[in-house]
């Protein structure tokens, strides 16, 4: 045989040996033979009606020494499953001839959306991934908590606003101002924001569930209101859409609640608002450049703002009393005033212990300018923002700066108070203040800012007019500094 076909000869000998080494023939076909699942369940984290979860996924392990099929890959329930699966790329109810290589494995995803019903307590779904391999049989058990809820999400898409929806279900400016009450029978879950336009009352009673989508809030527009009826067993607790373990302290994961001057005041009564970008916004309506301060109050009465990834209370032009509240973990301020205002803040603990990343920004910081929206410098005065019987403590070294522009003024006052600062605390500005005194919490590192027996805080204060603490506790004739009175 000559040279060169002696070569072609060989090559297609290999040719054909790779050919018969692909053939499905090869896989172990032995009914000893089977793969092993990573787990036997997925168990999804409680899933509203109608919004899908977050996907969970597992491994299938092939530990023979040879390549395996699985035959077939299902959802029990079938096309009427509430789940859905996708394994090694392919999604389906049921998937066939799988192939795992000797040793190698497989991904299978696993995702659900619950149907609605009549219920008002949640309720539980379930199905099973089915795998059939060499006529065994293995199964992945799947069960999620559903519960039903009153959904808002957007009629209105104008370019240089986020999407809205309204009370009124349509935003239809012919409708009556709406006078509407949240009762507690089923959680409230807002996609975009919500507005209360204007006359338009949104009451919310105790222990009431608001969830967000994200980049979703509450826009309480310029002469609507919004009066929170939270109470110490029962507070309106306003959170993210996303229930999973993972995020129950992420934070971020919606926008803001967005307060204009209001019609009446707008009062918040034990409110829990947590994960957010900002937590509450309360300024005058920013469309117009020769704003003045807010004739109405935004009322904090024993309310919680915690893991905001930027601001606790970001205020402009407004005026704020604040009692027995706590504003904790805030990526840049917990407080923020950039305009004027009058600004009261009772039994306020400030606790500032952000450890995402590298925070820079003090946790109190007021300045009495802001640029309008015609790009102009308008100077407003800080009336006066009182800090009585507060504590005011982080992590950085300063948590507390000012920056007055002239001919305003900036009218500020600390008294009976803990302060955390590289400032000096002589002057008329500071009564009684413990400067840079460790407060002593309990446990700061896992969000407990209650006092211990030996802090400074304890009987520091003067006497006012909020008689219990965030717990419900009796303030004494000393009573301590920050929202907790010390127990025994």
């Amino acid at each position: 045989m000559k040279p060169q076909l002696q070569q072609i000869s060989i090559l297609f000998l290999l040719i054909i040996l790779v050919i018969l080494g692909c053939r499905k023939d090869k896989f172990i076909e032995d009914p000893s033979a089977n793969i092993r699942l990573e787990i036997d369940s997925i168990l999804f984290d409680t899933v509203f009606a109608t919004v899908g979860s977050t996907t969970r996924q597992f491994k299938i392990y092939n530990p023979n020494k040879q390549a395996i099929k699985i035959d077939v890959l299902r959802l029990k329930g079938g096309t009427n499953s509430q789940f859905r699966i996708n394994a090694d790329g392919i999604a389906g109810v049921e998937i066939n001839d799988l192939e795992i290589a000797a040793g190698d494995s497989i991904f299978v995803f696993a995702e659900v959306t619950v149907d609605p019903n009549n219920q008002t307590a949640p309720f539980v779904v379930e199905d099973e991934i089915e795998i059939i391999v060499n006529t065994n049989i293995s199964k992945v058990k799947l069960v999620a908590w559903g519960r039903n809820a009153h959904y808002y999400t957007p009629k209105v898409f104008t370019q240089g606003l986020p999407p809205y929806s309204c009370l009124d279900g349509d935003c239809d400016t012919s409708v009556p101002p709406v006078n509407q009450t949240w009762i507690n029978d089923l959680p409230y879950v807002i996609y975009g924001y919500l507005v209360i336009d204007e006359n338009d009352q949104l009451t919310i009673d105790k222990g009431c569930e608001i969830y967000f989508h994200a980049n979703s809030g509450i826009w309480v527009y310029q002469g609507g209101s919004i009066t929170v009826n939270g109470t110490l067993q029962e507070p309106v607790v306003f959170q993210g859409d996303r229930l999973e373990a993972s995020y129950q302290d992420k934070t971020g994961q919606w926008d803001r609640i967005w307060i204009n001057e209001g019609s009446n005041d707008n009062v918040f009564n034990y409110a829990i608002i947590k994960n957010s970008f900002i937590g509450i916004q309360a300024e005058t309506l920013p469309f117009s450049p020769n704003t003045v301060i807010s004739g109405n109050n935004l009322v904090l009465n024993n309310c919680i703002i915690d893991n905001t990834a930027a601001f606790g209370i970001l205020a402009k032009n407004y005026q704020i009393q604040a009692n027995n509240c706590l504003i904790t973990k805030c990526g840049q301020y917990a407080f923020a005033v950039t305009g004027g205002g009058q600004y009261d803040f009772t039994h306020v603990t400030i606790a500032n212990y952000w450890t995402e990343s590298t925070r820079e920004t003090e946790s109190v910081y007021l300045q009495n300018y802001y640029t309008d929206i015609n790009g102009n410098t308008q100077v407003r005065n800080i009336d006066w923002c009182n800090f009585t019987n507060c504590i005011v403590y982080g992590n950085i070294d300063n948590e507390f700066n000012y920056d007055e522009l002239s001919p305003g003024t900036i009218n500020f006052t600390y008294t009976n108070s803990i302060l955390k600062t590289n400032k000096s605390t002589s002057g008329s500005n500071y009564v009684s203040v413990l400067k840079n005194t460790n407060p002593l919490f309990t446990d700061e590192n896992n969000g407990d800012f209650h006092l211990q027996s030996s802090s400074q805080a304890v009987d520091f204060g003067i006497s006012s007019p909020i008689t219990t603490d965030l717990d419900g506790n009796t303030r004494d004739a000393n009573p301590d500094l920050g929202c907790y009175e010390y127990v025994p």
